[in-house]
């Protein structure tokens, strides 16, 4: 299947997409603040620039798009157009989370890691689910864990 923009249409699409201050991580932020929660968001010091830290629960939450980080669900597509491209890209993307998630494991934090189909889609949690899944790990999980549309599952970061 060709591709229906030329190159430089192409080229401008993409770059228009965000990597940070998504309506995910606005919809997140939300969700936090209603439980109560001390965060900062968009840490750049830290490895990976975790979307939200919870100094106070050593927690990071790190919101995924199930495309970028090749998540096992629904919405990942393999493109039909420059598919090796997009291959080793979304490749070197799950590399790189490995590796700053195991030197944030190291460091003492745990992590939980959101992934977009639970937070949009036909298959998302409710806000009700997601809030408390949230609260449930960071006031009740020694692990790092992740949350997607069947709920969350305790994470192995070793």
């Amino acid at each position: 299947m060709a591709d229906v923009h030329n190159p430089a249409t192409r080229s401008k699409n993409m770059k228009a997409i965000r990597n940070h201050g998504t309506v995910i991580e606005k919809n997140l932020s939300e969700v936090l603040s209603d439980l109560g929660l001390d965060f900062l968001a968009q840490v750049k010091e830290m490895p990976g620039k975790p979307d939200f830290v919870l100094n106070s629960y050593r927690k990071i939450i790190f919101t995924h798009g199930c495309f970028w980080h090749h998540h096992n669900c629904y919405l990942f597509k393999i493109p039909a157009t420059r598919t090796d491209f997009w291959l080793k890209k979304i490749s070197q993307n799950t590399k790189r989370d490995m590796l700053v998630n195991q030197k944030l494991v190291n460091d003492g934090w745990n992590i939980l890691i959101i992934w977009e189909c639970a937070i949009k889609g036909r298959l998302k949690l409710s806000r009700y689910e997601l809030s408390a899944r949230i609260e449930e790990w960071v006031l009740a999980s020694n692990s790092s864990a992740e949350i997607d549309t069947k709920g969350i599952h305790i994470k192995d970061i070793d």
